[in-house]
């Protein structure tokens, strides 16, 4: 399949993103270069000069809300791909409104207990909606250990399942990028199989 092919297929579709963290920024970039026509990201958390080591903002954008700064560099990247943002803290009750057209949805936030309650609100208000988790990044080497896989007919996580982030063992750009990848990896693999 030819890259244009690619593009025309997956520019069909609307992905949502809940965080615009490392995760959420690095996918999101990478499902929009890709050619995924509609992304929708949720976040409510502004731009720190401590995320840029791993997330895909730039210095001149601290201070701003992740949502707006990572439109801009989409849009500046990729001006065809339609990207909806939503400053919003996520919850049970609204995730289903802000991702119901949504195809496919990424959960990329840094929080076990959202993390969660994510998984359980797509599960009970939208089945049949594939979700794409991320867990265990923090960290560097051991990329081996890094991997996708499919827990049950819509639940994918990427990762190693296993590396929390602490002091000790921060996230840095190069697991993060690789997950945050792996996440639009999924997502890409998942859109060309459905015919529209």
């Amino acid at each position: 399949m030819k890259y244009s092919e690619i593009k025309e297929h997956l520019g069909k579709f609307r992905v949502g993103i809940a965080g615009a963290g490392g995760l959420g920024s690095n996918c999101a970039m990478a499902l929009a270069r890709c050619g995924v026509g509609r992304l929708i990201i949720c976040d409510n958390d502004i731009v720190e000069k401590t995320n840029l080591n791993r997330q895909y903002y730039f210095e001149k954008q601290a201070g701003k809300l992740k949502c707006e700064a990572l439109k801009e560099n989409i849009e500046l990247a990729c001006n065809d791909v339609i990207v909806e943002i939503h400053n919003i803290l996520l919850d049970p009750e609204n995730i289903s409104s802000l991702f119901s057209d949504c195809d496919i949805i990424v959960e990329a936030v840094d929080n076990s207990e959202t993390k969660e309650m994510i998984i359980k609100a797509v599960q009970a208000t939208m089945p049949a909606t594939p979700l794409i988790i991320g867990s265990g990044v923090a960290g560097w080497d051991n990329t081996g250990n890094l991997r996708s896989r499919k827990i049950d007919d819509t639940l994918y996580v990427c990762g190693d399942e296993e590396s929390e982030v602490s002091d000790d063992l921060p996230a840095l750009a190069p697991r993060v990028s690789i997950v945050a990848n792996m996440q639009a990896d999924v997502v890409i693999s998942l859109l060309l199989n459905i015919k529209r």
